[in-house]
């Protein structure tokens, strides 16, 4: 066989290869069946949502008040006066993944509030090469292009909040989530879950504690045998099978001080995430926990401009010291609409994958009938 070959024939075995180690490396689950803790389970939520949010570091516990409340703080759905719509379009690893969001909220009475948020985050049009590969002559199948395929791995989610006030300073709130991952036609998981949160709000000081998968997600994955037949071919080895993943909960703690000026108002907030599934690689930690802290800042001119910025992630290690992960971001608010862009970097300052974009709109829907109905 020619050099020429030898190099077509590597490079169409090296494709299959590395379809399948995808596979394999997606599938957190083992060829055993059984339960195991999953540290990254739902890490394709971990990004936030809202760019108002995103644009302060995430760093947003305490201070959300409207339609992405069902996210950071189901208490914070009771800051509504309208039903709030909202959509966010962001993209990650220069557009690889692309994260999709979708909310509405909507005032029951005057101290209560429900919300519905729909997820999707996705890498698309990935090259399935393994059935272009002929195992029996360990070479690649005459026109090979002819049997390339393409599928999505993506992550889809939905939630259901709820908000509701029980003294003029305390709020508490509720999230049911449902989560269904998909691998193409190879793998695909449900899972579930309860968040549970509560916010103080005094005229200057915020206090907020999420406390996310309360219940622990429970994630099941499922298999299908028949689609993953090329990757025995390749590798020779046992198929994954399917089995269950535990998401353990996470503390989220925030804070926020707001000061008032004629015109303006900036606000500061400080967030701390205390996860309990072992992380300790880049993580600050002690025992079982690690730590996860957030800054952020936004100064607002007369309720129509606003500047922010902040820190979506202080994490350090031994190899590279201290990382840390800015973000800044800007909104502009028009009567009924409110349109929020935020940038960063996805993976801190020495990380090379790339920046992030995340755009949002939000639509107050300020109908007199719509109106959240005044306490007696």
């Amino acid at each position: 066989m020619s050099r020429v070959n030898h190099f077509v024939t590597f490079g169409w075995r090296f494709r299959a290869l590395a379809v399948a180690m995808l596979f394999l490396n997606l599938l957190l689950v083992g060829p055993v069946l059984g339960q195991k803790v999953a540290k990254y389970g739902a890490d394709f939520l971990a990004g936030g949502v809202g760019a108002r949010a995103l644009g302060m570091g995430g760093a947003h516990i305490a201070v959300a008040s409207d339609v992405h409340a069902g996210y950071w703080n189901p208490a914070g759905l009771e800051g509504i006066t309208y039903p709030e719509i909202s959509y966010m379009h962001a993209e990650r690893f220069s557009g690889v993944v692309t994260f999709d969001f979708a909310g509405l909220a909507w005032p029951l009475s005057d101290i209560s509030t429900i919300g519905v948020s729909f997820y999707r985050s996705g890498v698309n049009d990935i090259k399935n090469t393994l059935d272009a590969w002929d195992s029996e002559r360990n070479a690649p199948k005459p026109n090979p292009e002819d049997f390339i395929t393409s599928f999505s791995a993506a992550d889809y989610a939905l939630f259901f909040g709820y908000g509701r006030t029980i003294s003029r300073k305390v709020r508490i709130g509720v999230t049911g989530k449902i989560i269904r991952r998909t691998i193409g036609d190879f793998a695909d998981a449900w899972g579930y879950s309860l968040d549970v949160g509560l916010q103080y709000r005094s005229r200057n000081l915020l206090l907020g504690i999420n406390a996310q998968d309360i219940s622990t997600m429970l994630q099941s994955w499922s298999v299908n045998d028949a689609a993953l037949v090329n990757i025995r071919d390749v590798f020779g080895d046992e198929l994954p099978k399917g089995g269950t993943e535990l998401v353990l909960p996470v503390l989220r703690l925030g804070s926020g001080y707001m000061i008032h000026y004629t015109e303006s108002e900036l606000v500061l907030a400080l967030d701390m995430d205390v996860a309990f599934d072992g992380q300790q690689a880049q993580a600050i930690n002690l025992g079982g926990a690690s730590f996860h802290p957030r800054l952020g800042a936004e100064y607002t001119y007369k309720e129509v401009v606003a500047l922010r910025g902040g820190l979506s992630r202080i994490q350090h290690s031994t190899k590279d010291g201290w990382d840390l992960t800015p973000s800044v971001g800007a909104g502009f608010r028009i009567k009924q609409i409110q349109i929020d862009y935020g940038f960063g970097n996805f993976a801190g300052l020495i990380s090379e994958l790339g920046f992030s974009h995340r755009i949002s709109i939000k639509l107050s829907v300020m109908k007199d009938r719509f109106r959240r109905a005044k306490s007696e």
